[in-house]
């Protein structure tokens, strides 16, 4: 799509350019994460990281980067770039004219009369990433030589210079293989065609990755370069390098290139980019089929972040209801301590239930999804009842009551010096919308599908109708149309949050058709932007509707003002359902902000947070799952609504 591509201007221009990324990742987990000039600026960027079983699964970065160079008529042109200090050398990204990210990314270098691409691609099943060279043009031979940065090292680290590090590599067919430390996989390097390698082995220190200088975290590191590889091209040649944890058939990997670019096949529509953006989260491992929560620092297989994006993942991205059954049984199956035991995100367990109602709206046989996710959903509401959680107790009023000393048990979970920001202790609202929406519906699927007297039904229909009788009176704020954040010993927190959001969204809400309107009305006037939902009201003192500055400054903002895309979801269907069709102008509206942000910070994937104040700039991880999943609902909900216009 044109919105995937730079142009030259663009490209040379650094502080532009280094503020966009690309990612690429497979089933595997493995992914490749770099800026668009191929300069990395974070700890987290490189051509390969993959998980390691043998260090529990985390991602390690095996291949930083790799320095093209050409040599034609005794002259080297040098197409790399690294950030030292304040310098940047080699600074190949002059030489770039063109960049496009569709189907995969590609960029264009031209240099007197040499004209040469390299375009990446990660291989699908494998821990393997491949670069395709192609020399476009040429007035004669030219030769390519091609420099490997070796990491091994956690992503979330850095590595310095060492005695320890195994630097000595053997020959494999086409290429050599390295491993530096033990219990990390081989890292196998190879080239489609001949070639030679002159070893020149050599640690190039004081890589400097400004992002995370700009941040405040620790920015330098040293990566370890074995030498390089050498080999020729005519006009037209084009060759490809693979780098990967098996040693692969040479003579396979122009073709392998090749066919994984047709089957990518390219982007037609916002339809086309949400479903990409939705496989490039899903990852098949062992298997288990899991989510990963973002790119390139969130984890994967993460409870609350699963159960919310995991709709939009499968069932609003392409219909594989399949999918979403084997990764909502994968998810049940890892976590059985938070699910039923303990877990500070207290709200997420009983979450659960509204991702399977949509299941359920989606089409899904309500007695077999009853029949297979019943236990586990009464099970889940029978570990709040008085005694079984430490972190969450039931009251004698129905409600649930949080509270541990010094944490945030809640998804407002950010820590400054071990203090929680926004620890919102008591009575959350979202929380005890969540119980009430989770009693309701286990209710009322027990009483149709499960046994005829039901110990269930008669233990729980006394605290659903509880909870019924003290939502409102609780939370419902005197003289104002919105409901209190939470509520503890010094009485109703009144800032105005989006949390309020969930005792109207859901299936079944515990307040009046007149406090749902007033709850609407006010997330509307205060929190609604074109980039999400704020965090906070910019009416509060405490607003921050910037995520810059120090550590402490983006803490302070990140849910005291950032607006979050995950949000938008559950508002535009509470707000289709109250106002039908006549609210698609507005949705589109709410969200066609996002696609013209799509080249900015990560190219073509939607980000985790943006700025609450206009013009909403875009932060956190480059490619988020809950936002991508939000999106793929609102877009399902569109087409649905669309059609109820004609």
């Amino acid at each position: 799509m044109a919105f995937l591509k730079f142009n030259k201007s663009e490209l040379v221009n650094l502080s532009y350019s280094l503020k966009r990324e690309i990612i690429s990742a497979n089933k595997t987990g493995a992914y490749c994460n770099t800026s668009i000039v191929t300069c990395n600026t974070r700890r987290y960027h490189g051509l390969l990281a993959v998980p390691i079983d043998n260090f529990g699964g985390g991602k390690y970065m095996l291949l930083s980067s790799v320095d093209e160079s050409v040599v034609m008529g005794g002259k080297q042109f040098n197409f790399g770039i690294h950030c030292y200090g304040d310098v940047y050398e080699p600074r190949g990204h002059k030489y770039i004219i063109d960049f496009d990210s569709d189907p995969v990314p590609e960029i264009v270098y031209k240099v007197g009369e040499i004209l040469f691409s390299k375009a990446i691609v990660m291989v699908p099943d494998n821990d393997q990433v491949l670069i395709k060279y192609t020399l476009l043009e040429a007035p004669q031979k030219v030769t390519l030589k091609l420099k490997p940065f070796l990491a091994f090292r956690n992503i979330h680290s850095l590595t310095r210079q060492n005695g320890e590090a195994r630097t000595e590599g053997r020959e494999i067919s086409n290429g050599m293989s390295y491993n530096m430390y033990p219990g990390f996989p081989d890292l196998n390097l190879q080239i489609s065609r001949k070639s030679t390698f002159k070893a020149a082995p050599y640690w190039y220190n004081g890589i400097t990755y400004s992002d995370e200088y700009r941040r405040g975290f620790d920015c330098v590191e040293d990566l370890f370069v074995p030498g390089e590889f050498i080999t020729e091209l005519t006009p037209g040649d084009s060759v490809v390098f693979s780098a990967s944890v098996n040693e692969v058939n040479v003579k396979s990997l122009k073709r392998k290139f090749d066919d994984i670019v047709v089957k990518m096949g390219t982007i037609s529509d916002i339809h086309d980019l949400l479903v990409r953006n939705a496989e490039l989260l899903k990852c098949r491992k062992d298997g288990k089929e899991k989510i990963n929560a973002g790119f390139s620092w969130l984890e994967t297989g993460l409870l609350r972040e699963t159960i919310m994006s995991l709709p939009g993942l499968t069932l609003y991205a392409d219909g594989n209801t399949a999918e979403f059954e084997k990764i909502l049984d994968t998810l049940i199956a890892d976590e059985q301590e938070r699910l039923y035991h303990r877990t500070t995100q207290v709200e997420s367990p009983l979450m659960l239930t509204d991702t399977v109602q949509q299941y359920i709206h989606f089409g899904a046989d309500r007695k077999r999804v009853w029949k297979k996710y019943g236990a586990v959903l009464k099970g889940i509401i029978e570990s709040y009842a008085p005694g079984r959680r430490r972190e969450v107790a039931m009251h004698p009023n129905g409600l649930l009551w949080a509270q541990m000393d010094w944490t945030a048990l809640s998804w407002m979970n950010t820590y400054i010096d071990g203090h929680p920001v926004n620890e919102r202790a008591g009575y959350q609202v979202e929380l005890n919308a969540m119980w009430y929406n989770a009693l309701c519906f286990a209710l009322e699927m027990e009483a149709e599908f499960g046994a005829r007297k039901s110990t269930f039904v008669s233990q729980w229909t006394p605290v659903r109708d509880l909870v019924k009788d003290n939502f409102q009176n609780v939370f419902k704020i005197a003289d104002k149309d919105y409901l209190a954040d939470y509520v503890d010993g010094s009485g109703q927190n009144m800032d105005v949050r989006p949390n309020q959001l969930y005792a109207v969204c859901l299936d079944y809400s515990p307040v009046d058709d007149e406090v749902k309107a007033g709850v609407i009305a006010t997330i509307n006037n205060e929190l609604v932007t074109k980039r999400g939902i704020r965090s906070l009201s910019p009416r509060n003192a405490k607003y921050k509707g910037v995520y810059e500055g120090s550590q402490t400054d983006r803490d302070l903002a990140y849910h005291n003002g950032c607006a979050f895309p995950m949000l938008l979801g559950h508002y535009i269907d509470v707000c289709f359902n109250m106002m039908g069709a006549a609210f698609y102008k507005k949705a589109a509206y709410l969200t066609e902000g996002f696609y013209e942000d799509i080249n900015k910070h990560g190219v073509g994937v939607f980000a985790e947070l943006y700025d609450g104040d206009p013009p909403h700039e875009p932060h956190g991880a480059i490619a988020c799952a809950c936002s991508t999943a939000a999106l793929l609902r609102v877009d399902y909900l569109m087409n649905k609504y669309k059609e109820d216009r004609k």
